[in-house]
């Protein structure tokens, strides 16, 4: 059964990587002739939409093996050996679902220039990579920390004037962020009571990871993969270790700072002796403290990167605050609904991750963190499908709740068909053209694993 799923999912990863040759993120000059395949991006959405589906469903198939005691549960090396050949085909396909690798290159390439990102956007360089960053960014500075900024400068600066080396360069990037966290989750899984073959599935094997942190290129990757390997260290009595990887990590994205306090709590639990408590959240201040003034200094980015943390997100985005506010502008005939509303939800996020933090002896670090990041992405000012694995990889490690796992499979899967794989909006023709694809690949895998029991998520 593990061979079929492998198959079935191996087909999946074939056909969305063939689909993106038409319908994906590519730059405006397609290299190696692929220019007539352009011609028609139409099936190119279905083949993708097609194989993406078949990929949930081998994803969900291998759910109903990876369950607690049942006698042909694959084991966690199996289960890498089987995200290794889903993500082959995806490594050196284009871009997919989004177009924010260009906008990493082109930062680098400023970076490398001397140019402060965290005051001028892409436009203000120039040239062929800034070129095939979409317009809504082409001014705006970048949100992201100094640590993913030295990686993107040297990326950039090997690519050099080659475009398609520079997006390979980045996607390498981000499958060294999965390689790290498919490592650190089987220690981390036991540590905290999770089979680790349930963790590596929900985790790592899920299609937000292969369409957006493969395929995508995105630098959460890189974010969570450090977060993961931090609060792995920390579990195995390694704390100060642990403060540094997730103080790399929130130097790719801030977010990732709220793991510092919990990776204190982790610490609090190994150290003896008074206000160990208190000790143990000055250590990890100081450790993440000095690796930030490092890190910083090695970049030469300055300490723009705080001013930053307020860089605007899109006026259509998609996030439950942002609808809101629309929604409430437009009945109420104000512009000032979209910033309350977002003011609103970051006040929510803040209050349900304190309510965490006062419950992190009952729930346990990871899962009260993991919980709290997704806290901040319900909340949280914008919102995209991969976001989703903030939270949802800590608590892929250490969720005891059956139901807490089933819901967050459930988002995965529903997330993962909402993007077109050119990064763009839907139209309605695109709409047509997608569900073409999902009922054509549905009716595939529903004969495919007719003789097998319906699928059941992994507990």
């Amino acid at each position: 059964m593990l061979t079929n799923c492998r198959a079935l999912g191996l087909g999946g990863s074939v056909l969305l990587a063939a689909g993106g040759l038409a319908a994906g993120a590519l730059p405006a000059q397609v290299p190696f002739g692929l220019a007539i395949l352009r011609r028609h991006p139409g099936w190119g959405v279905v083949i993708a939409y097609a194989g993406l589906v078949l990929l949930i469903a081998a994803w969900w198939r291998l759910g109903h093996l990876v369950r607690d005691g049942a006698r042909d549960e694959p084991t966690p090396r199996q289960l890498m050996t089987t995200l290794a050949i889903w993500s082959a085909p995806l490594l050196l396909a284009p871009p997919l679902f989004s177009r924010d690798v260009y906008s990493y290159l082109a930062q680098g390439t400023m970076v490398g220039a001397g140019l402060d990102v965290y005051e001028y956007g892409p436009a203000y360089y120039g040239g062929p990579v800034a070129a095939e960053v979409p317009a809504i960014w082409q001014h705006t500075p970048t949100p992201y920390g100094p640590f993913f900024l030295l990686v993107a400068t040297g990326v950039a600066a090997a690519a050099g004037a080659h475009l398609a080396a520079g997006v390979l360069g980045m996607r390498l990037v981000a499958v060294l962020g999965v390689v790290l966290l498919t490592a650190a989750l089987p220690g981390l899984a036991r540590r905290c009571g999770v089979d680790p073959a349930a963790a590596l599935w929900l985790g790592a094997l899920n299609p937000l990871v292969l369409a957006h942190l493969i395929a995508g290129a995105h630098n959460d990757a890189i974010m969570v993969g450090l977060l993961v390997a931090g609060l792995a260290a920390a579990a195995a009595r390694h704390p100060a270790a642990g403060a540094v990887l997730v103080a790399l990590a929130a130097l790719v994205k801030a977010p990732a700072a709220v793991a510092l306090v919990f990776v204190a709590a982790i610490w609090s639990e190994q150290a003896t002796g008074r206000w160990r408590r208190v000790r143990t959240m000055l250590y990890a201040a100081a450790v993440a403290t000095a690796t930030t003034v490092v890190v910083t200094a090695v970049a030469g980015t300055g300490y723009g990167w705080v001013r930053a943390l307020d860089t605007p997100v899109s006026t259509g985005n998609w996030s439950p605050m942002s609808v809101l506010g629309r929604l409430t502008g437009a009945i109420l005939g104000t512009a000032h609904a979209v910033p309350m509303w977002r003011w609103i939800g970051l006040a929510a996020a803040v209050v349900v991750s304190a309510v965490l933090w006062l419950r992190r002896t009952d729930l346990g670090p990871v899962y009260a963190l993991g919980l709290g990041l997704g806290a901040i992405v319900l909340f949280g000012p914008a919102m995209r499908p991969w976001y989703l694995l903030w939270g949802l990889v800590p608590l892929a490690a250490a969720a005891p709740d059956g139901r807490v796992r089933r819901v967050a499979a459930v988002a995965c899967a529903a997330l993962a068909v909402v993007v077109l794989p050119n990064g763009f909006a839907f139209g309605a023709e695109q709409v047509v053209q997608a569900v073409a694809g999902c009922v054509l690949a549905a009716g595939l895998a529903a004969a495919l694993l007719a003789r097998g029991q319906a699928p059941v998520v992994a507990r």
